[in-house]
């Protein structure tokens, strides 16, 4: 049996929570390892820190998400969204299930083609296309998403020089009863912008109105703006129906559900706030069935989920490299992961896990990263126990936007292994080393 570490007696200040009626009793459990694989030996194998990706988890809240909307509606389509995490693994086990591709940039465009995507099943989105990039994905028969009238009147003079006819739908802003309320991106529905671009659309023969598009946000805690969002945009296929006797084919409502993540400031942990997806689905499909569209023209209901998606499924491993005292008297822990491996921790309290078994004693700490920055803090203030330096930590829920956002700045970027449905461990992106950079950077003949 092994022997106890001997841990030194403190007293506490408490600043990373608030003592309830019964004081402030604390446990945490250890997360020794994930479905089945030691956290220990995925660090010996793969180094540290690690990127663990659960192909399980991704497959099983795809058919929760799924199984949410289908039940309550006839017509329901996933569009994998690539920006949340475009590795080529990740995207074509959502492809696999019968996701759609839907993207934001032509390096995406030229990634979901690349992963063997349909060009007429890809969501070409984003407030920036070049006028070569709309070219080619007309001739390809791609659903172009237009953000902005300079678009719309690009994709106007290109529709009298190619002989393929542009599918397209217009994004939408609009007041969901929500703060703050995303106008940067699409027509406005209030002012009349989104209308007037649907006249315009209507009126060129080189352009197929198909759908109708919005993304109201991200992180939204209130499925109920879903439902504002679903019935405005059947409003308006609605009138054009009724102008153009036209079908409008889908309602495109984006993205941007929660996860259980917990956000910076927020009072209760994300694991009891975060809605349910039966939640959404009740909402977004309430609106459209109670709207006047006709049950013969329903549309396709097309979803771009990519956070709540992802992030449960996402690890990140590493180890403790010191532990200090700070001059205020709390404690510090330094940790191999650095903001720039966690770009999210700039607005979640990311759950931390001690990787082996510890005490009951904790004591409040800030964990920061190996930068020589001081703003490469992970979490400002969290009861932790104490590790020494080389035991293992796991953070939690880290599957979306940090293997996108992630920064080559001070340190490579790690290995990324994706544990398979029966037990299978694979490297799915190697971590960066001297000739990554090498192999791409050129040095004038004169600096030789």
């Amino acid at each position: 049996m092994e022997k106890l570490r001997y841990e030194r007696p403190v007293i506490n200040r408490i600043l990373s929570g608030l003592p309830d009626k019964f004081g402030a009793r604390f446990s945490m459990e250890a997360k020794t390892e994930i479905e089945g694989h030691p956290v220990s030996g995925l660090l010996d194998q793969y180094q540290s820190p690690l990127y663990v990706i659960s192909e399980s988890s991704i497959r099983d809240t795809f058919r929760d998400l799924s199984a949410s909307f289908v039940s309550r509606y006839p017509k329901v389509q996933m569009a994998w969204s690539y920006k949340t995490n475009y590795l080529d693994a990740v995207c074509r086990i959502y492809h696999s299930m019968g996701s759609w591709a839907e993207v934001v940039s032509w390096f995406e465009f030229e990634k979901a083609i690349s992963n063997g995507g349909d060009p007429r099943k890809i969501i070409f989105n984003g407030p920036h296309k070049s006028e070569s990039e709309l070219r080619q994905a007309i001739e390809l028969g791609a659903l172009i998403h237009i953000d902005h009238f300079d678009e719309l009147f690009l994709i106007i003079k290109l529709s009298g020089q190619t002989t393929a006819k542009a599918k397209v739908a217009i994004r939408l802003n609009m007041d969901t009863g929500i703060y703050p309320q995303w106008e940067r991106f699409g027509f406005n529905y209030e002012n009349g912008e989104a209308w007037n671009a649907i006249n315009r659309i209507m009126l060129c023969q080189g352009m197929e109105l198909v759908g109708l598009h919005t993304h109201i946000g991200t992180y939204i805690m209130s499925p109920s703006a879903y439902g504002v969002a679903a019935a405005k945009l059947a409003e308006l296929a609605v009138r054009t129906q009724r102008k153009f006797n036209h079908t409008v084919k889908y309602l495109d409502l984006g993205g941007g559900f929660a996860t259980k993540n917990t956000l910076k400031g927020a009072y209760l942990p994300g694991t009891d706030t975060c809605p349910a997806f039966d939640q959404y689905a009740d909402a977004i499909t309430s609106a459209i069935l109670n709207s006047e569209i006709r049950p013969e023209d329903l549309p396709l209901l097309i979803l771009e989920t990519g956070r709540a998606l992802i992030d449960d499924a996402g690890y990140l491993l590493g180890r403790v490299v010191a532990n200090k005292r700070m001059a205020s008297g709390r404690r510090g822990m330094i940790i191999d992961i650095g903001i720039n491996h966690l770009f999210t921790s700039f607005w979640y309290d990311h759950t931390i896990l001690p990787g082996i078994q510890v005490t009951m004693d904790s004591e409040d700490t800030q964990v920061v990263g190996p930068l020589c920055m001081n703003i490469d803090v992970i979490r400002q203030a969290i009861r932790f126990p104490l590790l020494q330096p080389g035991d293992p930590v796991v953070i939690e829920r880290i599957g979306a936007y940090n293997m996108t956002q992630w920064l080559q700045f001070i340190t490579y970027r790690p290995n990324i292994v994706l544990l398979g449905t029966r037990g299978e461990t694979d490297l799915i992106r190697e971590n960066e080393n001297l000739n990554t950079f090498k192999a791409v950077e050129r040095v004038p003949e004169r600096l030789q």
